[in-house]
């Protein structure tokens, strides 16, 4: 069954865009105006140059100037293969399948809210590609023997193995030590469209691991002035 607009709602919106646009076309028009009053000023002789190029195309220069960059990054994504339909790309917020690359615009589908998309190809150097790698930190806390750390994330490796999205977990060792903890790193591969999912629950697992040996996430401690502070 199809619901009909309400006519007010329908002109309202038409309202907003006509102001929108005629909006535009002022703002247009006055940069116009001063970038030829400021060539005036500066002796350049402003009606020969408007004579051989013509004022409606400076104001066409201007309306298109982001649908060029447009076109142009469009042709290089597809050029370049920056990245093709059926990749996971993220955005700002957003992360999504790519579902058509066009001249002006790449339209995605947000794997959260499966939303659709539209990213302008001018924003090329905005966008990440998500290739499947999950880099999850594991920090144990220092006091913790070298032996018994080995044998703990052995065990948060194979808990976490067993999640159906992950292809495959690798302990990479200690990437980093800190005054409160050592920190290990897990790197795990999947189907992009998972990542967010998969790593969530990897999370849960590594979480759930270190609770059932009683071991706390460690934490920095503060002294100031011989009071501690945790």
């Amino acid at each position: 069954m199809s619901v009909t607009k309400p006519r007010k709602v329908i002109s309202e919106k038409k309202r907003k865009t006509y102001l929108r646009m005629l909006r535009s076309i002022i703002i247009a028009t006055i940069i116009v105006v001063v970038i030829l009053t400021i060539l005036q000023l500066l002796g350049i002789n402003v009606s020969s140059m408007l004579a051989g190029v013509g004022i409606a195309s400076i104001i066409i220069g201007f309306a298109l100037q982001d649908a060029m960059k447009d076109i142009f990054r469009g042709l290089e994504i597809v050029a370049d293969d920056y990245y093709d339909i059926g990749d996971v790309i993220k955005f700002g917020d957003n992360v999504g399948q790519v579902l058509s690359i066009n001249l002006r615009t790449t339209k995605i589908q947000d794997i959260n809210s499966m939303n659709i998309v539209s990213i302008a190809n001018r924003n090329i150097d905005k966008v990440e590609v998500l290739t499947g790698y999950i880099y999850l930190p594991i920090p144990l806390p220092l006091r913790i023997k070298p032996t018994a750390a080995d044998a703990l994330m052995a065990e948060i490796v194979k808990s976490i193995t067993e999640i159906p999205t992950i292809t495959s977990v690798i302990n990479q060792g200690v990437t980093a030590i800190t005054n409160s903890s050592l920190n290990y790193q897990l790197q795990i591969t999947c189907e992009p469209m998972q990542i967010l999912e998969t790593r969530r629950r990897a999370l849960g697992r590594a979480t759930a691991t270190l609770a059932a040996h009683k071991i706390l996430l460690p934490y920095t401690e503060l002294n100031l002035h011989g009071i501690k502070i945790s």
